[in-house]
């Protein structure tokens, strides 16, 4: 390996890209790619910076890999709280400390390296191999992949098979792969009805009773048994608030909070329309006037066993021996907007302590994932 990803992955550490401050981490990457042949191209929109690079050319029979990630990383917290500097790189017992160690500078080093492996024995690729990173990931997700992806498909690029280097591992590095991920929904609900003393219901409306109905008619509700691959969905009340500090006042208004994680047996849109339904006749009932406020920030998407799957498992068993589990557990990522374009599966390292205090991977499981990488390179674009 002439290409260190440990090296490379604190320099990208160092570089504090909280969303959506770059602070120069695409720089970096550039750089490192810039040297390995790679032509370089920068997108912003609004206040994000994003890159995408390609090695090689692509044509019919010569397909396009595509690896996709971000470089901007979740805020530290409370620094104080960290035993190291969050934005140092540091390594010490044999681990290798940051934000973004994790989630997932370094598994952008271990592909950068992969590559530079796969070039050293295999040679030029027969197609192209391309990065598709952006600063975004971790905010609102609204100036990065989204807008990425239909940018570089006007520019003529086409993306054929897409490895997207969230941390999807658990116990050991490459046991977990993601095939498919949930949708999810988040839905803000507001009752208002007139505020009043306790002692005198009648000239009050309390909206309290009809935002719990509306809750438990929501809840009550089987979603599914389940779909291939998937958990059941499943829906949480996360929050009901009303701001009342008084116990003899009726309040005139209160908001509850939900969230849906839903697997291929819906749409966002479906359940949309269910939960306006359901707060409509709930409010026609009581006379309290409902108004939920619902975003579907991601649809379930399942990429079915397939070769693309099948090669990317064997390659992380050729390197670990182990047999590495096939999985659409865990939160949303930006391969939900990928799967719209070619078939798409996640591997990187392990996803214990990625937004913790003092997250970290260790230095050997980047280097064995840089290994799983360029295996996965050298099955795909065999000599």
């Amino acid at each position: 390996m002439t290409l260190d990803p440990i090296s490379l992955a604190q320099a990208l550490i160092r570089r504090p890209s909280v969303t959506p401050i770059d602070a120069g981490a695409l720089d970096v990457l550039g750089e490192a790619l810039a040297d390995l042949g790679f032509t370089i191209r920068r997108f912003h929109f609004g206040e994000v910076d994003n890159l995408y690079a390609r090695l090689g050319e692509r044509s019919d029979g010569a397909p396009n890999f595509c690896f996709a990630g971000h470089t901007d990383v979740a805020p530290v917290g409370d620094a104080a709280a960290w035993s190291v500097d969050p934005f140092g790189g540091d390594i010490k017992d044999d681990r290798l400390w940051g934000r973004g160690a994790a989630d997932m500078k370094a598994a952008i080093a271990a592909m950068v390296a992969g590559v530079d492996m796969h070039l050293s024995v295999v040679g030029a690729p027969r197609g192209a191999i391309s990065f598709l990173i952006t600063g975004d990931e971790e905010g609102p997700a609204v100036n990065g992949t989204v807008k990425l992806l239909p940018a570089i498909a006007e520019a003529g690029e086409i993306l054929d098979h897409c490895l997207v280097g969230e941390p999807t591992s658990v116990a050991l590095v490459a046991d977990t792969i993601k095939n498919g991920r949930r949708g999810s929904l988040n839905a803000r609900i507001e009752a208002r009805g007139v505020q009043g003393h306790v002692a005198y219901p009648d000239e009050a409306h309390n909206p309290m009773p009809a935002l719990l109905d509306l809750a438990q008619t929501l809840r009550a509700r089987k979603l599914d048994d389940g779909a291939p691959g998937f958990q059941p969905s499943n829906l949480e009340v996360t929050s009901i608030d009303v701001g009342n500090p008084a116990h003899n006042v009726i309040p005139a208004s209160a908001t509850a909070r939900l969230n849906i994680r839903f697997n291929t047996a819906h749409q966002g849109a479906d359940l949309r329309t269910w939960i306006e339904t359901e707060a409509a006749r709930v409010a026609e009932r009581t006379g309290v006037a409902i108004a939920p406020h619902i975003a579907v920030t991601g649809e379930a998407f399942f990429t079915p066993p397939s070769s693309f799957t099948e090669l990317v498992a064997s390659a992380a068993e050729e390197v670990t021996g182990r047999t590495a589990k096939l999985s659409t557990a865990g939160g949303t990522s930006d391969a939900r907007f990928i799967k719209d374009y070619c078939p798409v599966a996640e591997l990187g390292l392990q996803n214990a302590t990625a937004h913790k205090v003092d997250e970290n991977v260790l230095v050997e499981d980047v280097r064995t994932l840089a290994r799983i990488y360029a295996t996965i390179l050298t099955r795909y674009f065999p000599k």
